[in-house]
């Protein structure tokens, strides 16, 4: 659906977007994931249309992408940023915005409807959009990026905001949404990602770093579970000596503040080890926690960060 070759963008020394190569295939959600400053949003941008690379070319199927009026209406765009009017009912807005994409008034006006009503709406539709909650607006803002059927959608943090309810429903429409259009979901919500993307890039100082399904991914960051050690310490006892212990005992150790967290295959089989070990040297171990790996962890392990540091 999407081929972007050697996308590069520049601001002033600052190389935001540096040699990106990329492939979105068509009815996937794929996710889109970086720490703040990592460059997603200009890649983002440069795809729909709305900023210039300064050198690359974007391939929308396999038609070379510039700022065509028919290739900018084959994007829908939810950013994270509330774009509404406030003094607007939802209606007035869904036709407003499908006007602007060259939709008939009454086309508009059916499909803003049908919408509203998809995405919990359909009670504030005559309401002005101003009156709205929060949780409201944000699905608002979907709804509005959606009404002139774009064959493909890019959501921005869809779910910011949103409260528990509000924010199944969501999820469960952007599901809804995979094989008749291609999604690009940015998120800072790991679970989220994974739950719902069909493949992840991750993107850290303007380069791609990885591409695969979450499953794939996982697995790419050590093997077998992460056994996490969370050490009482007293006396003023230095974490350092405790860490020593574990990390003569297992190969994938990392300390951070009173947790020790391990990455090994069958790590529980090291835990009656371990706590003898440390109970020997007047070590407490207030608790041991073991979990599967994680997208966050490999995030983790690619750019040395969590992805809302």
């Amino acid at each position: 659906m999407i081929r972007v070759n050697g996308l590069t963008k520049r601001y002033g020394d600052l190389t935001a977007v540096d040699n990106l190569n990329l492939e979105i295939h068509q009815g996937e959600i794929f996710g889109f994931l970086g720490p703040n400053g990592a460059g997603k949003s200009t890649s983002i941008n440069m795809i729909c249309g709305l900023v210039q690379p300064d050198s690359g070319q974007i391939f929308i199927h396999s038609q070379l992408a510039g700022h065509e009026h028919k290739l900018r209406n084959s994007f829908g765009l939810c950013p994270q940023e509330l774009i509404i009017w406030p003094r607007l009912t939802c209606l007035e807005q869904m036709i407003f915005m499908g006007e602007m994409y060259g939709m008939a008034t009454h086309t508009a006006r059916k499909a803003g409807s049908n919408l509203l009503e998809v995405l919990g709406l359909n009670s504030k539709m005559h309401k002005l959009a101003g009156t709205l909650s929060g949780g409201m607006k944000r699905r608002l803002n979907v709804c509005l990026a959606l009404v002139h059927d774009p064959e493909i959608v890019v959501l921005d943090e869809p779910e910011a905001g949103l409260d528990p309810q509000s924010r199944i429903m969501v999820r469960d429409f952007i599901r809804g949404l995979r094989k008749t259009k291609t999604v690009i979901l940015t998120t800072h919500n790991m679970d989220e990602a994974d739950r719902l993307s069909d493949r992840v890039a991750i993107i850290d100082n303007g380069r791609l770093l990885l591409t695969d399904t979450p499953e794939n991914l996982k697995r790419t960051a050590g093997s077998g579970d992460v056994l996490e050690l969370t050490i009482q310490i007293e006396d003023g006892r230095d974490m350092q000596a405790a860490g020593a212990v574990v990390k003569g005992m297992a190969r994938n150790v990392t300390i951070s503040d009173a947790t020790i967290q391990i990455r090994e295959k069958n790590a529980i089989e090291l835990v009656p080890a371990l706590t003898a070990k440390l109970k020997d040297l007047n070590f407490t171990c207030a608790e041991i926690k073991m979990r599967a790996n994680t997208l966050e962890d490999v995030f983790i392990q690619l750019t040395g960060k969590r992805l809302r540091e």
